[in-house]
């Protein structure tokens, strides 16, 4: 028998329908900012990064650099074991245990906030209403004088290898694997596809990685890609780039692909883990323009083609990045509710986090040739740093790229030890448009992995002392 749920109506300045990177740090702006806010989230908060992305994948990224470094080099730094032994359930168990704490964190910084954590399905209605039904039947009818869309992506299957959670597997189901594979083929060698390559391949998983285009991480400097495609082969992982999927196969026994690169041939693998891309997750009701790959459409405002309707996050497009999303939310919010003009995110970092790590800003070489500018590379390699010798570490280097005429800082590209950590300074460097001269003028400790900034800087004009 069913029962009737009282329907409730409460009025917001702003409605954000999403509780992910751009979601709930919009809320939270725009209650700094005196408003009255209510976040919509179907699961838990945090989004795809907190719950199904960046932080659960670090964590395991963490017991797979530390296995490797226990098993594989524990000699080299003296130490020596009998047997190295792992369990699996407690690995997954430790990165999810992680997320509910970051979870917990943020279900915090709401209400500490005052804002109204809403759960359920939120769907659009007459402009300014949003209906949103709970999975326990309640509905929620919100008014708001502006409302923000942050629902943020999804994997992308391809059509031949749908996912089903078995043997063909999203991102977000090879975070929560029971088993682990004996072999794995992974499709797409972006970020995602990289560093699940790297943890399966330290747990003694037989990883084939396959990528279309000619290099792994093909948004990076081709050096960086290469050299990535260098340790991922000396760690024993079979690398097929400028690759092509001609056919699949999923049965009971596995996954078998008949791939196209300079020859074809068949890989076959217990399972296959799909890592081409994403797409939108479009709110129901929404009825907005949508770009020719089907985001949502915005102008400079974040506003989208419906009065006072806005969107942030992956769900406008690339690039797919949680420090973007939280960037674009805060722009939008602050345009809603003060005099401040939204910016761009123009400049951004990226990251990937498998061993060796990769991370970059600004431009690569290829577009700065693109562009007709006259340019410099400064080159430094860890081998050379005495931080990096004595940790272990000397794998990988810091390449700059600055403007010939004026000597500001256009590029930085990094791989090796703690990549993803030492582009912070270089991003600042270009937000500020530093020259050569100002990061020479900046004086780096000794001994650490960014003096190699300040070597590569150096380097560039033919001053380098170390090399």
């Amino acid at each position: 028998m069913k029962t009737s749920v009282e329907q409730t109506t409460k009025q917001y300045d702003l409605v954000v329908i999403g509780g992910g990177p751009a979601g709930y740090v919009a809320a939270i702006r725009a209650s700094q900012l005196g408003k009255k806010v209510a976040c919509v989230e179907k699961e838990q908060v945090g989004g795809t990064c907190l719950n199904w992305g960046c932080i659960p994948t670090k964590a395991l990224l963490r017991n797979a650099e530390l296995f490797h470094l226990m098993r594989d080099r524990a000699t080299e730094f003296g130490f020596s074991f009998e047997k190295v032994a792992y369990d699996w359930g407690s690995i997954i168990g430790r990165s999810r245990k992680v997320v509910q704490q970051n979870v917990q964190g943020i279900d915090f910084l709401l209400k500490k906030h005052r804002i109204d954590l809403i759960r359920g399905e939120a769907k659009l209605g007459v402009e300014g209403e949003v209906t949103v039904q709970s999975a326990e039947g309640q509905a929620h009818s919100l008014k708001a004088d502006k409302i923000l869309l942050a629902t943020g992506a999804k994997p992308r299957p391809l059509p031949q290898l749908p996912f089903n959670g078995h043997n063909v597997l999203s991102s977000r189901d090879a975070l929560a694997l029971e088993q682990q594979p004996t072999s794995i083929a992974i499709i797409g060698a972006g970020a995602i596809g990289c560093e699940f390559a790297y943890f399966f391949n330290a747990f003694g998983t037989k990883v084939t990685l396959i990528e279309m285009q000619p290099h792994l991480l093909p948004q990076e400097d081709s050096e960086v890609s290469e050299a990535l495609n260098k340790a991922f082969h000396q760690q024993g992982i079979s690398v097929h780039t400028g690759t092509r999927l001609l056919d699949a196969q999923a049965d009971e026994d596995g996954v078998r692909l008949t791939l196209e690169g300079q020859e074809r041939h068949t890989v076959e693998a217990q399972m296959c883990l799909v890592a081409v891309g994403i797409q939108p997750v479009l709110p129901e009701g929404a009825n907005v323009e949508l770009t020719e790959r089907g985001y949502i459409q915005v102008d400079d405002n974040y506003q989208t083609s419906r009065p006072n309707l806005y969107a942030a996050g992956d769900i406008i497009g690339p690039p797919w990045l949680a420090h973007v999303a939280s960037f674009e939310a805060t722009q939008a919010v602050e345009g809603m509710f003060s005099e401040h003009k939204p910016r761009q995110a123009k400049l951004f970092p990226a990251c990937t986090y498998c061993q060796p790590q990769v991370a970059s800003v600004g431009l690569t070489e290829q577009a700065a040739r693109e562009r007709n500018i006259a340019y410099k590379v400064g080159k430094f390699p860890f081998s050379a740093s005495g931080k990096a010798r004595a940790i272990g570490e000397p794998e990988g280097f810091v390449k700059l790229i600055f403007g010939e005429t004026y000597g500001e800082l256009l590029g930085a590209h990094i791989i090796g030890s703690e990549a993803t950590e030492l582009i912070a300074e270089l991003n600042l460097a270009l937000t500020l448009e530093a020259t050569d001269e100002e990061i020479k003028a900046t004086m780096h400790a000794h001994p650490t992995l960014s003096e190699a900034v300040y070597e590569a800087t150096e380097q560039a004009f033919g001053m380098a002392i170390h090399l």
